[in-house]
């Protein structure tokens, strides 16, 4: 077994260390504020970034000399000895100051690998800005957001030659320890806050007749079967079109932040009127955000034809939703409760194949196969596209990446060709996955060619 490979985050005070150790990490360890200085020791955690894993240490950041100042120093200094990597961090928004100079010169002579991140490239005026990083003469700086997740791929590849070839990670379960956390949303009066009720089994959101009852987005935490939960029931969506009264328009956008920040969407539908426009949109917006969904089809004790009903709803979500094939789909009446326990086995179920990993090796062989079987068109110089490499970068949802030296003339067709042949392969239906095209040569074969010069 591999020894732990130790990544060391270093920088100057306000530059995005901690925000970009949260990224690593996959949760808010460290706090993160516009105040420069807020970190004063050094904090570690797990980090993982596709199927790369390893120990990341976020450190303080480098200011003017001062008593205090030279003790955060020392705690710098000690991870910088201890890490195996050492990630430089400047602001890709001001320019090059004399403190990254000076900490550029004392990493520079060190014999272990010092990656350069321009961090806040969150737009095209700060990837220009990213060029000043040059002057530390520490090669190219790699432009990354530390806040929303872009350039992860291109960190992805500068760490990869850094850690062992044979090097696997297990598929890795969703998990257990942590409280899952689940969004009801819906159009107004569809039954959400009683189906939040009957979860915690006490009245503890006001209901009623009246449509718009619920304004904010309350989250609260209980257990389910011994599993903790942090439940957030959101006020009613409703067509922007009709929504014209300021209370409503700040709770809508209360309840799309809770959306941005569940694990598992339950969207929940009326059965009498089930799977409207509105309905649909929704459901799109949490597949565009990369959530896991489950559709919640309530009131069916008042339903006449059951399985009359049943052929319409999933002929309908079919149809719409076709992007996630297989989307777990409950009956239930949250007035009465049956059905419930169903919901939540379909919940926590849903929430495992949204965190799934499949090992690199398998994606490969998998790639493999798909390619014979069908082979990719052929371009415009009249060759075949080639599928170079295959790797997972991320969990929920599940990412994966495919390198070739032609991406560009790939059409839509064969990315849905393998999109779908991942699903029924490995196992990830009902969940959105997320596959992009890279012009990049195979790390490994690369890593290759530099050892037998």
């Amino acid at each position: 077994m591999a020894k732990e490979k130790i990544i060391a985050i270093v920088g100057r005070t306000n530059v995005g260390k901690s925000t970009l150790f949260n990224r690593l990490c996959g949760k808010k360890e460290a706090i993160v504020h516009d105040m420069p200085g807020v970190t004063r020791d050094r904090r570690e955690g797990r980090g993982h970034l596709g199927d790369l894993t390893f120990k990341v240490i976020d450190t303080a950041g480098l200011e003017e000399t001062t008593s205090l100042a030279k003790a955060m120093w020392q705690q710098t200094e000690k991870a910088i000895e201890e890490a195996d990597i050492i990630l430089m961090v400047v602001d890709a928004r001001s320019d090059i100051n004399p403190l990254d100079m000076r900490l550029a010169q004392d990493l520079r002579p060190l014999k272990k690998p010092v990656l350069l991140l321009a961090n806040k490239c969150e737009g095209n005026a700060q990837f220009l800005a990213a060029s000043e990083s040059y002057k530390l003469g520490l090669g190219d700086p790699i432009a990354v957001s530390g806040e929303h997740g872009q350039g992860m791929l291109d960190l992805f590849q500068a760490l990869l030659p850094y850690f062992p070839q044979d090097e696997e990670t297990e598929e890795e379960p969703a998990e257990t320890n942590s409280a899952l956390k689940i969004a009801i949303v819906g159009r107004p009066n569809v039954g959400k806050s009683t189906l939040v009720n009957r979860l915690l089994g006490q009245e503890r959101m006001l209901t009623g007749p009246e449509a718009g009852v619920t304004r904010d987005a309350i989250s609260i935490d209980f257990e389910w079967k011994g599993k903790p939960v942090v439940l957030t029931d959101t006020a009613g969506l409703r067509r922007r079109s009709r929504v014209d009264f300021s209370l409503e328009k700040i709770s809508a956008a209360d309840t799309r932040r809770a959306l941005n920040f569940a694990e598992v969407v339950i969207v929940v539908v009326d059965a009498n009127i089930p799977l409207e426009n509105q309905d649909l949109q929704i459901a799109r917006q949490v597949v565009e955000e990369g959530r896991a969904l489950v559709v919640a089809v309530n009131k069916w004790d008042t339903i006449a034809d059951p399985r009359k009903k049943m052929n319409e709803i999933k002929t309908k979500l079919h149809d719409s939703l076709q992007q996630v094939k297989g989307v777990p789909l409950v009956t239930l009446s949250a007035k009465t409760g049956v059905g419930v326990d169903l919901l939540m086995k379909e919940v926590f179920h849903i929430n495992e194949i949204w965190n799934k990993r499949v090992q690199t090796h398998r994606l490969n062989e998998w790639l493999k196969q798909m390619t014979e079987a069908h082979p990719p068109p052929v371009a415009k110089n009249g060759r075949r596209i080639p599928m170079r490499y295959m790797t997972q970068v991320n969990t929920r949802p599940p990412t994966f990446v495919i390198f070739s030296s032609n991406p560009a003339e790939l059409p839509e067709s064969y990315l849905r060709y393998l999109s779908n042949g991942l699903r029924d392969h490995f196992g990830l239906t009902g969940i959105p996955i997320r596959i992009h095209m890279r012009k990049r040569e195979n790390p490994y074969v690369l890593k290759g060619k530099k050892a037998n010069k």
